[in-house]
């Protein structure tokens, strides 16, 4: 639908999901900047008589209201990391495999395309669906386009089951690891580096910190049939003032990424059980979100998308979901590991493949 705003960029949603997703990553949305592509995606859909829309800041929330018995939420965020010359978007082959490449094509515009266009197509869903397209994923929590609807509107996120477009290269991943960071301290005392034996190396007092995370062997744990990998390890150090200074501080920068089975109160107690005996502050910790993918919703997606369910071992945003108490899986087009990649490229055969799959799924076919 074309917008009576000029200065709102016209999305085509009759065009097929893989040139939508080129349009929509050719509207440049780093984290901050997500207006005009919220803009676009609203006047797209306005005047859709089977959406009912929200706006929220730069958050877009869509609607079916027909009454069935369970709702649906699936979810994207708009934003992306910092261009590096790699907007416009180009197609391109390599070794046969047809690609779109460009800033956003993984993380996460291909998935926001398939939802778009399947939020105008689908007028009758076997679910009642809440389509969401949000800002600042890419930055600080506080920001976080879904963590503010969440304390804004909660009412917007009800739902039975959940799903986000992170790219999953087109296979369903359930649930994700919580994730903690830690500030581990030693205290020495200053003295000059020529009369080293008058103070005390707290550098040199980080010793056993360094031991324990080089003996720490993480676990794998099994919660509803999918192994989750857990990860304790060193991210920074930061010690001294100058070259001829016995330091007195050293902080060693610890994150803990562990299974949803764990919750992050334990987590924060394994931490300060491994660091007994030194100054430990928690500096940031977010629960993980167990996969859910027992609800008969979550089968009937399975059987519709086919293939075997993965955990998801990075932190997601399906975790505000399983804090509503909500179960909810991540699946969308593009490598995980191309995501914010100077080469960012999808797949064209996964954005296809998850257009089916939800389509199929949504459409009871």
């Amino acid at each position: 639908m074309r917008s009576a705003d000029p200065t709102i960029p016209v999305l085509d949603l009759s065009a097929s999901s893989t040139d939508l997703t080129r349009q929509l990553c050719d509207i440049e949305s780093v984290s901050g900047n997500e207006k005009t592509a919220t803009d676009a995606i609203e006047a797209s859909l306005a005047g859709l008589d089977h959406l009912e829309l929200f706006r929220n800041g730069d958050a877009l929330v869509a609607r079916t209201n027909l009454g069935r018995d369970r709702r649906v939420v699936i979810a994207g965020h708009i934003d992306t990391v910092p261009l590096n010359n790699n907007l416009p978007t180009r197609y391109e082959s390599i070794d046969g495999r047809d690609y779109l490449w460009g800033r956003g094509t993984v993380d996460m515009k291909a998935g926001v395309a398939v939802q778009l266009k399947l939020a105008a197509e689908l007028t009758a869903p076997i679910v009642d669906v809440t389509w969401i397209w949000y800002d600042h994923e890419e930055v600080s929590e506080s920001l976080n386009g879904l963590g503010r609807l969440a304390r804004e509107h909660p009412e917007l996120l009800e739902g039975d089951f959940a799903i986000l477009g992170e790219p999953t290269n087109a296979q369903i991943e359930g649930g994700c690891n919580g994730n903690l960071r830690a500030e581990v301290r030693t205290f020495g005392l200053r003295a000059h580096s020529a009369r080293a034996w008058v103070g005390r190396n707290a550098i040199h007092d980080a010793a056993p910190i360094f031991m324990a995370l080089a003996a720490y062997v993480p676990r794998e744990v099994e919660v509803e049939g999918l192994v989750y990998r857990e990860g304790l390890n060193a991210v920074g150090v930061t010690g001294g003032i100058a070259g001829n200074v016995i330091p007195d501080e050293c902080m060693v920068h610890v994150n803990y990424r562990f299974a949803p089975s764990r919750s992050g109160a334990q987590a924060e107690a394994h931490v300060r059980e491994i660091f007994d005996g030194f100054e430990v502050t928690i500096v940031d910790l977010a629960e993980g979100a167990t996969p859910g993918l027992t609800d008969p919703l979550a089968q009937h997606f399975l059987e519709a998308v086919g293939g075997e369910a993965k955990p998801k071992y990075g932190w997601t945003d399906v975790a505000r979901f399983s804090a509503l108490g909500m179960p909810a899986v991540n699946y969308g087009p593009g490598d995980p590991l191309k995501a914010h990649a100077d080469d960012e490229r999808v797949a064209l055969d996964q954005i296809e493949d998850c257009e089916r799959g939800l389509r199929a799924w949504l459409a009871g076919s």
